[in-house]
């Protein structure tokens, strides 16, 4: 049974302490600059919530390992990865993270993993950010794919074989695409028990 957990919200529909996730996102998803976080006990709530921050007493909880004052960048686009089966078939796309407009999508590929869907996503959104001489930031909610992105190198498991050939071409371009061109943009972690879905989530979950 999962740990009871506190939500204080500084900024959003309504402020506050609320006792489950689901009434905490009901508060600051969708809503611009929001503010909140968790805690695992009410009397830190409580402090964190009269005091504008987390007491000091909370510096060993991991709720406390993301900067509650960390706020989304608004001017940034976000990519993510729908997916039947995992393996399974893939699409993912890239949208404004501000206004939630597709700015680039791939079709339904046949077979490949949500990971590989992630990587080719942030790949495309550096060379689709590159082509408009944009310095924006990437949006993904895979901590793997991100890895990957920043080693150059995808560590896919998926057995190559004529089903997954066309996948693999697309990694392998995507690589091909990270070891010959530079970038500026950052690519950062969608912090979702904060923010909410991801805004280029396919809604199948």
């Amino acid at each position: 049974m999962a740990k009871k957990k506190f939500y204080v919200v500084w900024k959003g529909r309504k402020t506050g302490i609320f006792t489950t996730w689901a009434e905490c996102e009901a508060q600051v998803k969708g809503f611009t600059g929001a503010r909140f976080k968790s805690f695992p006990t009410k009397a830190e709530a409580e402090a964190a919530l009269a005091g504008g921050k987390s007491p000091a007493s909370t510096k060993s909880s991991k709720a406390t390992k993301v900067d509650v004052n960390e706020e989304v960048d608004w001017d940034s686009i976000s990519v993510d990865v729908g997916c039947r089966g995992n393996p399974g078939i893939v699409e993912y796309k890239g949208v404004d993270t501000k206004t939630g407009e597709i700015l680039f999508a791939h079709d339904e590929i046949h077979i490949g993993t949500n990971n590989m869907g992630e990587f080719l996503a942030i790949v495309h959104g550096l060379a689709y950010l590159k082509e408009q001489g944009s310095s924006k930031t990437i949006y993904s909610d895979s901590m793997t794919a991100i890895k990957w992105v920043k080693q150059k190198k995808a560590k896919s498991t998926l057995e190559r074989n004529e089903k997954t050939a066309y996948i693999w071409s697309l990694m392998d371009r995507a690589e091909k695409w990270l070891q010959t061109n530079t970038y500026n943009n950052e690519i950062k972690k969608w912090h979702t028990e904060k923010w909410g879905e991801i805004k280029a989530d396919y809604g199948r979950k």
